[in-house]
């Protein structure tokens, strides 16, 4: 018998174009012989499946149900494709708790933790030769903050939004100048920003993820974008970075992020698929942690695809697996 699948998207944020777009490739790559997948749109305006003649059936709020033809369609699970609030930071997720509806995400005090930046580098410092960068989490944009960095960070700094994702409202600053500008890009986005010291080396991105035989690590994908640093442009531009999957490592510097990353997802309490952002610090080869992402995007440029590809998986089998992950944690 076919579960009834909900792929969840849109949301409250800038990040929803992409959510769309995550969720239309995750829906032509799910197996329709196994599921049948509903596409629930979740705006602010309103919750709603849209069907093959454009009406928008709203969903019923109280059990995350939708009436078609007079029949009433329940979900036996989530698949959680919508980046940003409320999909990204464990609003959804303690929602879905609440009905005892299964999901194919981290659970929601991960998803809070991870969202937030500075949090979620705090967690994992300590880690055996995991690095962070010297960063200042700022709670307001003031003379005085300003005047904190300046003495004690050194320039070039990333100035990022501590909650956001897809690299909107972020920069890199490369003199004091500049400073004042790229602060208030970052807090018309968030009321949190971090700002940290900038790291010379290579930037990469993997996946992993956690089926039933354990955590895998797919192949990194080693980011070169032709703009200053990689940001929303380069992230979703056709051509814009030049991405290489599997990234150039050597077989130590491979060995030794699989065993960072797995150790990241554990100490986290990750769930389902995630996606890890590092640098490798030229000269020392240092693992530079980033950020995680608990709802890595799935469009046709994303990385997530690409490095399934590379490790020679298929993708409808690996949603599937993400998919019957979830309904394994149903009681």
């Amino acid at each position: 018998m076919k579960r009834n699948i909900a792929l969840v998207t849109g949301g409250f944020t800038g990040e929803s174009v992409v959510s769309f777009k995550s969720a239309d490739f995750v829906e032509s790559q799910i197996d329709s012989n196994k599921y049948t997948v509903y596409k629930i749109v979740i705006l602010k305006e309103g919750w709603y499946f849209q069907d093959a003649d454009a009406v928008k059936h709203l969903v019923d709020k109280n059990d995350f149900s939708i009436l078609l033809n007079n029949k009433k369609i329940n979900f036996n699970a989530a698949f959680i494709m919508l980046h940003g609030s409320p999909g990204e930071d464990g609003k959804l997720q303690g929602y879905f708790d609440l009905l005892d509806i299964p999901y194919t995400s981290c659970d929601g005090l991960t998803s809070s933790l991870t969202m937030n930046k500075s949090y979620s580098k705090a967690i994992v410092n300590g880690i055996k030769d995991l690095f962070i960068a010297r960063s200042i989490q700022l709670f307001e944009n003031s003379v005085t903050a300003e005047k904190d960095l300046l003495a004690n960070l050194d320039f070039p700094l990333f100035i990022k939004p501590n909650n956001g994702g897809s690299s909107i409202g972020m920069s890199k600053v490369k003199t004091a100048n500049e400073l004042s500008s790229a602060l208030q890009k970052a807090f018309n986005e968030d009321d949190q920003v971090l700002v940290e010291e900038f790291v010379l080396g290579r930037e990469f991105s993997v996946g992993v993820y956690k089926n039933n035989k354990g955590i895998h690590v797919l192949p990194a994908t080693e980011v070169i974008p032709s703009n200053d640093f990689f940001d929303f442009e380069a992230k979703y531009t056709p051509g814009a970075t030049e991405e290489i999957t599997p990234g150039r490592m050597t077989e130590a510097e491979k060995s030794r992020v699989e065993r960072i990353v797995s150790e990241i997802y554990l100490k986290l309490n990750c769930k389902g698929m995630i996606r890890i952002d590092y640098f490798l610090q030229n000269q020392t080869s240092n693992f530079y942690f980033i950020e995680i992402n608990t709802i890595p995007g799935q469009t046709a440029q994303s990385f997530i695809p690409q490095q399934v590809r590379a490790a020679g998986l298929n993708i409808a089998e690996f949603y599937a697996d993400l998919i019957e992950m979830a309904l394994n944690t149903k009681k």
